[in-house]
């Protein structure tokens, strides 16, 4: 029987390392086409390093997948890349390529937890509903991404920033560290939650203290404070949650709260406002990907009375809201994004 290695052009082992799950993947490749053959998840935080759960995830895989031989692996974390090497922000541990390259004699490449889903968004069909979903322009347009740069802007935990270029004949993924822009205001209302945050800090605020799950959390906080009246059972719940939960439980009561509804409507608007300066800058005709499971999680909010483009095409300068105003903005919905764009990374890698 002929094994998966046969099948596949390319059969690569895709890592995606976050603060709470470590995600492992043997990925075949074929013609641009990328599948999951096997798949395992590790709780981070349970492990002492990244060599433990590799060693047992390549054990596992040998055993049901026989004759399927890895040759290249890639692995992406939250964290700056040095010399192969990410000292992640988020776990009790690091990742060492160089260490994983020599215990298991397969070429390894490391990659920015970012750079993994901007190679992942090429690999998109924006056509295609389930995968991606092509937000309306105050005119009713979708258009559809040409060639040219890719701006990926991704609120998690953090927010995160990349684009992609051609680079000889292929797109090439680039880091950033976009996400630490000044927070762009526009009101009176994100003037006084930007002089309130820069009150509990030392310097004008950065976009992830708005746009992301910690901003989200600030913007409940922000209101709370702001409220005339008793706060509702549901806020006080959220201010009696942990830092870590209280995201999550904001969306999740963002039609039930009047106070949780505020936060995420603001959120929705201050990201607008980030992708569209972000935008300015690099005039992605190759589209804006909306990525991270806050937005993908919350699409209704996004979509809702155009909440998210009527902010986005705004600008001071006619020519930049013409530019704004064609520019294909879509979210990401597929959350398997990281493991293929560490895939991709690993063949671009093997072909080098």
């Amino acid at each position: 029987m002929a094994s998966q290695t046969d099948t596949f052009d390319h059969v690569v082992v895709a890592g995606d390392i976050g603060g709470t799950n470590t995600n492992l993947a043997l990925v075949g490749a074929k013609d641009g086409k990328f599948r999951i053959l096997f798949e395992r998840h590790y709780r981070t935080k349970e492990e002492y390093s990244l060599a433990d759960p590799f060693g047992r995830f390549l054990a596992q895989a040998r055993l049901e997948m026989a004759g399927t031989v890895p040759t290249a692996c890639c692995i992406s974390g939250a964290g700056p890349v040095v010399d192969r090497r990410i000292e992640l922000t988020n776990a009790p541990w690091s990742i060492d390529g160089n260490a994983i390259e020599r215990e298991y004699g397969m070429r390894v490449r490391v990659i920015n937890d970012f750079t993994a889903i901007s190679y992942g968004v090429v690999l998109l069909d924006p056509e295609r509903p389930e995968e991606v979903t092509r937000l309306p322009h105050l005119d009713g347009s979708r258009p559809l991404p040409e060639e040219g740069i890719k701006l990926v802007v991704g609120a998690g935990t953090g927010l995160g920033v990349g684009f992609l270029a051609l680079k000889g004949d292929h797109l090439e993924a680039y880091p950033s560290e976009g996400g630490h822009i000044t927070l762009p205001v526009y009101d009176e209302e994100s003037r006084v939650f930007q002089r309130w945050l820069e009150f509990k800090s030392d310097f004008v605020p950065g976009a992830e203290a708005g746009v992301s799950g910690t901003g989200i959390a600030n913007l409940f906080l922000f209101f709370c404070e702001r409220e005339s009246g008793e706060l509702g059972e549901r806020a006080k719940l959220v201010l009696a949650a942990s830092e870590h939960d209280r995201p999550a439980l904001i969306a999740a009561n963002a039609d039930l709260d009047p106070v949780c509804a505020r936060a995420m409507d603001a959120f929705v608007r201050l990201y607008a406002r980030v992708a569209a300066d972000l935008s300015a800058t690099f005039i992605p005709r190759g589209g804006v990907y909306l990525a991270g499971g806050i937005v993908a999680k919350n699409e209704t909010r996004f979509l809702q009375g155009y909440r998210f483009m009527a902010m986005f095409e705004k600008s001071y300068r006619e020519h930049i809201r013409s530019i704004l105003k064609g520019l294909p903005v879509m979210i990401v919905k597929d959350y398997s994004i990281s493991l293929f764009g560490a895939a991709s990374a690993a063949v671009l890698e093997e072909r080098k």
